[in-house]
This record gives structure tokens, C-alpha cells and sequence, in this order.
């Protein structure tokens, strides 16, 4: 059996568009599930949409979430170079020879002459699609212009009968009739190819046995066999994935700002946690399994089980794919996580602890700052807040019992101020003074934070705080209600 390669083509114009990755992932476990070869190829002709320092943006991010090409421009292989603007030789080398073999002319057309013909086209109310005059000139004809330096482009040859056929993995038997299809500009005049002819030419001769690509390709797959055909080559197997949408009417969109792996990353979302959840935006495993370490999409990988239908990008259920690879983090994994968030607290707190009270509870790291705001500043807040039907108090409860945790807190000696004695005595004094555990612990947490919901309860904020802060903002609460 021939060995596996597969290559991911993406061009240096910004970000990485979840799309894009999701191509890559795919590319790269097709490859790996038979112990294949994957490769990386800088897809630059566009030159006018290139982004500065948009390549190590491509290199980070495979490397972030593990998928580790084994051929690409900084691992060179049998068949470099793999950036196309250092191969613009090997392309004028086929175009010429592509037109030796009948497969394409040289075309002499201006803007002018092209522009023409669609605007009579439209005026005839017909679609436009260019008649090349130049494919019917004379060699003669041709020769001497060539020889006159006038500017050209190579354009497709394609005989206007027959139909060309294809299978696809996902979309099955695609046949398309020839007189339907464009003759394309293969080489421009600026001797820079374009998509429709580099992606053939470094295909065959980087040896990709499978294409993975989004399915607006599919219309020009067949274009594109027609010159593997002309020149002898054998094509490729093809998998076209379906769009990734933003919702049933909109396909997500770098120009239109949606996401990007790196916009992802920033909001605190975790390589792996996003790897996993774009293998599923298409892909349907056989089990009901959801989490996925990247070795075991290798091994249940299978592209029969890839979607014809788009699919849509779920926040929410990204948001809770999250949450499960923090809570599945070790104690120390999440808290080096953390520390990014926690900015000056390092100084004044047991940020440890933190990140303790933290850890089962977020979904995303962004959400840190606002869960952990009240430790920099004590939030303001009214009375009324006090009042809470399900923990049974009121500003009168509210009152009795602060005092009695200031009380206590205050006969603490500082080096038995512990999370431990903080537990059982609270608790204790709540029992022995015939209140309910909410009745002290909901307007002490109030107290402590200004904030009725906090991801630690009110022992835990307390022992962070320390004895002296943790007294100080109780003693805010009880003047407050006595005002």
C-alpha cells in the first residue's frame, strides 16, 4: 500500500480561522491513522494579501495543539521548497511544458478585451464566462508574439464536450459537464500561478496521495484532474469537508471577525479543549464518546464517518468542553494556568488557595478577573442584599450574626488563623447560637466580598483574606447596617 501523505496549504494572511485548523486536524489524522506523513506548504502566491509574520502565527499554532507536520519550510524533505514563492521556476517549468501537451495556451487578452466580453454578457442577460480567442492563434502567431516580450498569461485548454468525473469520500461521484467549465488563468502574467494550477503541480510532486479541503473546491476539482490527465499523472483521493457556520445562514468568516484559534486562546480557551471540539464540527465518532486526547482521534479517526452537512460552531458547547479540561487538570496544572490572572494578588494573598476555590468552578480562564475582582476591591453594596428567602435572613440576622463571626475571628490568634479552625468554629458558633449555617455564612460572604455569589464560600474567602482584611470588611457590613 502506497504511504499515506497528506499536506496542509494554508495561505499567511492572519489568524487562524477555525476552519482552517479544523482542515489541518483532519489532514493530519487521515495521515496518522495509517502512519503517514503529513506536511505543511505556505500557500504565498497571493502577495497582496500577505500578513507580516503570519507564518510563525501557522507554526504556533500546529505546534499549540500538537499537530507536528513532518515535512514543511523549516523541516525540508525530498521535495522543497515548501513555500510556493521559492518555486515560481517549477511552475513556469509545467506551465510551458502543460502547453506543449495541449492542456493550456498562452493568452494575450488585455483587461480590456476580458472586461468587454462580460459586459456583453450582461447586457445579453447571459452568464459570463470568457471565450479566449488566443486558444484558436496560429503557433506562428504565438511565436512571434513572444518574441516581442508581449505580457501573457497561461490559460487553461479545456475541450468544451464529454463530462469529467470524480469521486469524493464525503460527496461520492461528482461529474460536471466540460462545456461548463472556466479556462482559468494558470500562470499570471507577473509569472506567479495561481491556486488552480500550484496546488496541482505541488501536489503530484510532493506525492499527496489525499487532498483534504473545504468543499467550495469541489466545483473546480474537476479542472483541476484535467490537468493531472494531460500531463499523465495519477490524482488524488479527495475529502471535501463541508463549511463550519456561524449559524444556519452565515459561514464563519475570518474577514468577518469570527473566530480565530488565536481570538479562542486569549478568551482562555485551551489548545486541546479546541482541537477536540472542532474534531466533532463534522466528524461523528461511533460511540458516544466526546473527550478526546489527540491520540485517540488518531485511533477512532475514520472518514466514512464525515458529515455532508455544514456544521455550526457552538460556544456554549466549546465553553463546556472547556470546563471539563480545567476540572480534569491537576491542582498544580490549573494554578499555573491561573497566574496570569491573578496579577498583583501574588503579594498579598495565598493565590494557591485561590486557585483551589477556583477550580471546579471555570469554564473558561477569562472568566478569572470578574470571579476574583472582590479580592482587590470590596464591591458596594446595599442593604437590601442582605434579605434572602432561601438562606433565612434578613438585616436583622444579618447583623447578629456578622457580629458574632467578628467576635470570634477577633479571639483567633494569628497563627491559628486556619481554614480548619475557621470551619469548625463558625459552623459551631452558628449551631450554638440557633442559627442556620446560611444565616452566618450568606451575610458574612456579603460582608467579605460585596458580591451575593462567589466561587469560594465564605470560610474559604475569609482564610485568604487574612484575619486583619477578613475583620476590617466585616466591620464595613456592620456600620453599614447599623446606618
Amino acid at each position: 500500500m502506497k504511504n499515506i501523505r497528506t499536506r496542509f496549504a494554508p495561505s499567511p494572511t492572519g489568524y487562524m480561522h477555525v476552519g482552517n485548523l479544523r482542515t489541518a486536524l483532519y489532514a493530519y489524522l487521515i495521515a496518522k491513522k495509517d502512519n503517514g506523513d503529513f506536511l505543511l506548504r505556505i500557500e504565498d502566491t497571493d502577495q497582496g494579501r500577505l500578513v507580516e509574520d503570519a507564518v510563525q502565527v501557522i507554526y504556533d499554532t500546529l505546534d499549540a495543539v500538537g499537530l507536528h507536520h513532518d515535512e514543511g519550510p523549516d523541516k525540508p524533505g525530498d521535495c522543497g521548497p515548501y513555500v510556493q514563492s521559492e518555486r515560481l521556476s517549477i511552475y513556469q517549468e509545467y506551465a510551458k511544458k502543460l502547453v506543449d501537451l495541449k492542456g493550456a495556451h498562452y493568452c494575450f487578452c488585455s483587461e480590456q478585451d476580458i472586461e468587454d466580453q462580460r459586459n456583453k454578457a450582461s447586457a445579453e442577460g447571459n452568464a459570463f464566462k470568457f471565450q479566449d480567442p488566443c486558444r484558436f492563434m496560429k503557433e506562428a502567431e504565438v511565436t512571434q508574439k513572444l518574441q516581442q516580450n508581449t505580457p501573457y498569461v497561461v490559460r487553461q485548454t479545456i475541450e468544451p464536450h464529454g463530462v469529467s468525473s470524480f469521486e469524493d469520500h464525503v460527496y461520492g461521484k461528482i461529474e460536471v459537464e466540460n462545456s461548463v467549465l472556466d479556462e482559468n488563468v494558470l500562470l499570471k502574467s507577473d509569472g506567479y500561478p495561481t491556486y488552480n494550477f500550484a496546488n496541482v503541480i505541488d501536489d503530484h510532486l510532493m506525492s499527496i496521495t489525499h487532498v483534504v479541503r473545504g468543499n467550495e473546491y469541489l466545483a473546480q476539482t474537476p479542472k483541476y484532474n484535467l490537468i493531472y490527465q494531460s500531463f499523465g499523472w495519477q490524482t488524488p483521493e479527495y475529502i471535501h469537508l463541508a463549511q463550519v457556520m456561524k449559524d444556519e445562514q452565515h459561514k464563519l468568516s475570518k474577514r468577518n471577525g469570527d473566530a480565530s484559534y488565536q481570538e479562542l486562546v486569549e478568551k482562555g480557551y485551551l489548545p486541546e479543549a479546541i482541537i477536540n471540539y472542532i474534531a466533532l464540527l463534522g466528524w461523528a465518532p461511533e460511540t458516544e464518546q466526546e473527550i478526546y486526547a489527540l491520540e485517540e482521534l488518531i485511533q477512532a479517526f475514520s472518514i466514512k464517518r464525515i458529515n455532508k452537512s455544514s456544521a455550526i460552531f457552538d460556544i456554549d458547547k466549546l465553553t463546556w468542553m472547556n470546563g471539563v479540561y480545567l476540572r480534569n487538570k491537576s491542582t498544580e496544572e490549573f494554578h499555573e494556568l491561573c497566574l496570569p490572572y491573578y496579577q498583583d494578588l501574588n503579594d498579598r494573598f495565598d493565590v494557591v488557595e485561590i486557585s483551589k476555590i477556583l477550580h471546579q468552578r471555570v469554564s473558561i480562564l477569562s472568566e478569572i478577573p470578574e470571579m476574583i475582582d472582590f479580592f482587590n476591591v470590596l464591591h458596594s453594596y446595599t442593604n437590601d442584599m442582605y434579605v434572602h428567602k432561601k438562606m433565612k435572613t434578613n438585616q436583622e440576622v444579618a447583623f447578629a450574626t456578622l457580629q458574632l463571626a467578628y467576635d470570634y475571628i477577633t479571639a483567633i490568634k494569628n497563627e491559628d488563623y486556619t481554614m480548619e479552625v475557621l470551619h469548625e468554629g463558625l459552623l459551631s458558633l452558628a449551631k450554638d447560637n440557633g442559627f442556620k449555617n446560611g444565616q452566618l455564612l450568606f451575610p458574612l460572604r456579603l460582608a467579605l466580598t460585596g458580591k451575593a455569589f462567589t466561587p469560594g464560600g465564605a470560610i474559604e474567602i475569609a482564610y485568604i483574606l487574612g484575619k486583619q482584611e477578613a475583620l476590617k470588611r466585616i466591620e464595613i457590613g456592620m456600620n453599614q447596617l447599623k446606618a
